[in-house]
């Protein structure tokens, strides 16, 4: 079938491709063509999907039988969406695949998310900056939903990881743990942790997509996967390094003015990291959301760190000069 994946050079984006073309379909993707370009032999269409027009025309008489929408980040973008898809460009479609974020519902964080039907954000929420995240995937949800005569999956993520993530999460714990020596760790190892590869959840999109799942499912890893400390842990253990994790109580940390998740990613303060991991996911494992093992996940990141020397992210992880005052003091 002929699948559209919107934003398809970006990570996750980019696994949906290939998944898209190892399941034999007509891949073509549409972005802005700042991030690179499409594989050979993928529709490499180009426009600003928040633009009127846009979309329409980059398709021209292309129709998408299937859609995985992955660069939706505004209420504009969603607007162009379903407009366009609501009329002729989207005549041959069948289904759609929109990734959310369990960020949609109104009580995370801190959570917990008991079910795939806990409220999401009312439809008139408009926060400030970086807050209105979560209320602009819940206003796209029903936006597309309401505008597409097809089924609408909404695939409530998580904590994504894997190869050509360029938000320096996992990648910037491995390149600290590669480098070696005494790394400042939070105390609170034992935290449990929830992520899914992108690989994973790439092909668990395509296959909702043909297959016309609607609805919302959070679309994770299981709760009890592993821990932060299991996580670092697996970090050493795949780098190879020469290494001292050194835990460091959460009020030492504070105080020091570390900030949770942005200076050592995946720690939360521990009253939020208590249910923040607790999302409920049932529906996402029967409908077949594998969850590859955390060593792989961990060791294909490393390699490709290795093999294609992504330049790190500026202002990614612990500054070198606070972790030194930590680990001196």
């Amino acid at each position: 079938m002929r699948l559209l994946v919107l934003g398809g050079t970006h990570f996750l984006g980019r696994h949906v491709v290939a998944a898209g073309l190892a399941r034999g379909h007509e891949v073509a993707t549409f972005t802005r063509g700042r991030s690179g370009r499409a594989p050979e032999g993928v529709r490499d269409l180009h426009g600003d999907r928040e633009v009127a027009g846009d979309l329409g025309a980059a398709l021209g008489e292309w129709r998408p039988e299937l859609v995985v929408d992955c660069s939706c980040q505004s209420r504009a973008a969603a607007t162009q969406a379903a407009e366009t898809l609501a009329g002729p460009a989207g005549a041959d479609l069948r289904g759609y695949a929109f990734v959310s974020s369990i960020n949609a519902y109104a009580g995370w964080p801190p959570g917990p998310v008991g079910s795939d039907d806990d409220p999401t954000w009312p439809e008139d929420t408009v926060l400030e900056g970086a807050e209105d995240y979560g209320p602009t995937k819940a206003w796209a949800e029903r936006r597309l939903t309401a505008a597409l005569d097809v089924p609408v999956l909404l695939a409530r993520a998580g904590l994504i990881c894997g190869p050509y993530d360029p938000l320096e999460r996992l990648g910037w714990w491995l390149r600290r743990i590669g480098a070696g020596g005494r790394v400042v760790v939070p105390e609170t190892l034992d935290q449990p942790m929830a992520i899914v590869d992108a690989r994973d959840l790439a092909d668990w999109l395509v296959r909702g997509a043909e297959q016309g799942w609607r609805g919302g499912v959070n679309a994770t890893g299981p709760s009890d996967l592993i821990t932060l400390g299991g996580l670092l842990e697996t970090c050493v253990r795949v780098t190879g390094a020469d290494v001292e994790l050194v835990p460091l109580p959460e009020a030492t940390l504070l105080e020091a003015g570390v900030e949770p998740w942005t200076h050592l990613p995946f720690w939360l303060p521990a009253d939020v990291a208590a249910t923040a991991w607790q999302v409920a996911t049932p529906r996402a494992r029967e409908t077949g959301l594998v969850t590859r093992t955390v060593e792989q996940t961990v060791s294909d990141v490393w390699d490709w760190l290795r093999a294609e020397q992504p330049p790190a992210r500026p202002g990614a992880g612990l500054p070198a000069e606070l972790e030194a005052r930590l680990l001196a003091g």
